[in-house]
């Protein structure tokens, strides 16, 4: 009889394990940001967005990655938003404040919202914008792509949110180096 009941204990445990999660669950923010986790390259995997004008500027990017640094005792930091286009890098640099799950651009007072993910060196980080009535939603990871599964994660991310498809990065496309000596102005995108 025991070994009966742990026969039906483990087939129920398997079937909840892999029920899909709701959206609930999905969307909810990270509960502690760690700065020092978070200090160094990402690079971007797949992004969702809301609109059709983001999706084509996310395909003219040959590569994305973010860059991290200055971690502290304190909440601030920068940040250094890194693309490639064709043979030419655009780099941005920001200082930001970290919060509890977020960051808050210092020259915008925009906030880019961290959400769970089951990848261990991924952030899954939300960029809403209520003046532009416009959301975002990417995906980064240490490595240039990840498993299946985390882009299913991520793809029912997007669906919960009623974003566009999402939209893979090339892996195959080269990325820039973290460090320029030209610096561009400042500037979302």
């Amino acid at each position: 009889m025991f070994a009966v009941n742990v026969i039906i204990l483990l087939c129920l445990m398997s079937v909840s394990h892999a029920a899909p999660l709701g959206c609930e669950v999905l969307l909810r923010p990270l509960d502690q940001l760690d700065a020092r986790h978070l200090e160094g390259r990402w690079l971007l995997v797949i992004g969702g967005m809301c609109d059709l004008s983001h999706v084509e500027s996310f395909k003219s990017r040959d590569s994305a990655s973010l860059n991290f640094a200055n971690a502290s005792e304190s909440s601030k930091m920068s940040l250094t938003h890194i693309f490639g286009f064709g043979d030419s890098c655009r780099y941005m640099h920001f200082n930001i404040t970290l919060g509890e799950s977020s960051f808050t651009y210092d020259q915008s007072n925009h906030t880019v919202r961290f959400l769970h993910t089951s990848c261990p060196d991924c952030l899954v980080m939300r960029f809403d914008n209520e003046s532009q009535k416009t959301l975002r939603l990417y995906l980064f990871s240490r490595r240039r792509e990840v498993e299946q599964e985390k882009v299913e994660e991520f793809r029912a991310q997007v669906e919960c949110l009623k974003l566009l498809p999402p939209v893979m990065m090339d892996p195959t496309k080269e990325l820039c180096p973290e460090q320029s000596d030209h610096h561009s102005a400042a500037s979302e995108d």
